[in-house]
């Protein structure tokens, strides 16, 4: 059997290396090449082409065409697999066929799809999971890929975050329990529009089968929408009006199940809007599953922190607190940061990826001000200045947390939640996030030297 991969950094070497190990011959393909990956290719034992020079008529020659979270639907390689009729599996597709074919059965499979919220509800899942003594990872759109791990019999359950990216080209995989966290306008650079976005994301339900469980967020339209067509068992949750929720249980706040009160608001670490609604969510997905207790969920819960750069907190300096929240690469996102505080500066701005910046101004009065920063920066403050906010520019990210320092007032956050992608700027959210953070940090040491006499009092 021969297979093509198309891609090779992550989750392209982990699909090589299980690709042979399931006896396939493999070739593979980058459309940008350097020394590390030709590095990768050797020491894979495989053949390294270049994406310009391959012959997209040779596809024929091969049983399956598996390519990389970032190669777009658009993509040639992908236009040419699907017209010429060779298979195109993603690294989930391939290692939910796999995981069936194991002698003593397959194990459970969770998976959380969304726009935002992804990465903090799998992690949260697998805490959970841990708690009650079950061996697990988060795979997927991690640093784990499914692949890498489908083969290791010491796992007992996998927790999958599912991007679009991957359930795109699904034809089998399904989780016996999937929670939808929300959607909104994203990666419409990688799907042809919106309407393939959101059939992607509806693959994690349509695919389920009667004994699974399908977990929708109740305030989300379309969401709810597939909820309500999905073969499987449907339960929803919500802070208010939905299966899962938060309620008042022996005079204190509780978030709330269908079996009755599950844990106190009180024991967790951090109880925002949008750390209710994951906690949920993930409550949701363990219970549905029976694979953890109420116990378990209250366990992690009190011992459980976000992962970095999600409002991320980094220090306060006179009374104005900072957050790193830069994986709000979408304006949803960044308009789940800003519902989080009643007054607020915002650093945002970036490069666009296709979509409306328009819903992170619908709270004003929330905005003590704006820093647009980025190739969208004249897109982040027409959107404010048109709802009647303060808009200041900056240049750089040190210019940025200067000008978010004098805009500030005591009482505030400064939050830097850019609702764009950082590739104008950076290599990525996480360079982002960590610059903004190294710069905040000495920002914050040097107003603790400074007397606190400060342009904000004299203005």
């Amino acid at each position: 059997m021969k297979a093509l991969v198309y891609g090779l950094a992550i989750a392209g070497s982990a699909t090589v290396a299980a690709l042979q190990r399931h006896g396939y011959e493999v070739t593979a393909v980058d459309d940008v090449v350097d020394e590390a990956k030709f590095a990768a290719a050797e020491q894979l034992g495989v053949h390294l082409l270049i994406g310009s020079t391959f012959d997209l008529a040779t596809l024929g020659e091969y049983d399956l065409v598996a390519p990389a979270p970032g190669i777009p639907e658009t993509h040639p390689v992908i236009v040419a697999a699907r017209a010429a009729g060779v298979p195109v599996r993603t690294e989930l597709e391939l290692a939910y066929r796999w995981e069936q074919e194991r002698p003593d059965g397959a194990r459970p499979i969770l998976a959380i799809t969304g726009t935002d919220g992804k990465t903090t509800t799998t992690e949260l899942t697998v805490a959970i999971l841990r708690a009650a003594g079950l061996r697990t990872e988060a795979v997927g759109n991690t640093d784990t890929p499914m692949v890498q791990v489908v083969d290791d019999p010491d796992l007992d359950v996998f927790v999958v975050e599912a991007t679009s990216f991957r359930l795109a080209w699904t034809e089998r995989f399904r989780a016996d329990a999937a929670v939808w966290l929300n959607l909104a306008p994203d990666h419409l650079n990688w799907h042809t529009g919106l309407d393939s976005y959101i059939a992607a994301k509806a693959r994690l339900f349509t695919l389920q089968h009667p004994a699974d469980v399908a977990i929708g967020f109740a305030r989300d339209p379309i969401v709810m929408q597939h909820l309500a067509t999905a073969p499987a068992r449907q339960r929803t949750f919500g802070t208010d009006a939905a299966d899962y929720h938060v309620g008042v249980h022996d005079g204190a706040t509780w978030l709330i199940g269908p079996g009755g009160p599950i844990a106190p608001v009180a024991a967790m670490r951090r109880a925002l809007p949008h750390d209710l609604t994951n906690a949920l969510a993930a409550a949701a997905l363990v219970l549905e599953a029976g694979l953890a207790s109420e116990a378990h969920i209250a366990e992690a819960l009190g011992t459980f922190r976000a992962p970095p750069h999600r409002l991320e907190p980094l220090g306060e300096a006179r009374d104005v607190r900072w957050f790193n929240d830069s994986k709000a690469t979408t304006p949803h996102a960044a308009a789940t940061a800003i519902q989080a505080f009643d007054s607020l500066v915002l650093i945002a701005g970036g490069s666009r990826k296709g979509v409306d910046l328009a819903p992170m101004g619908q709270w004003p009065e929330r905005m003590r001000g704006v820093v647009a920063i980025g190739q969208a920066g004249p897109d982040v403050a027409a959107v404010f200045t048109s709802a009647g906010v303060p808009v200041v520019t900056a240049d750089d990210m040190s210019e940025a947390i200067h000008r978010a320092s004098e805009l500030a007032r005591p009482g505030d956050a400064v939050v830097l939640s850019p609702g764009c992608a950082s590739f104008d700027w950076y290599t990525s959210y996480v360079a982002r996030g960590d610059d903004f953070r190294s710069k905040v940090t000495a920002h914050l040491a040097a107003a603790s030297t400074q007397p606190a006499h400060s342009a904000q009092e004299e203005s």
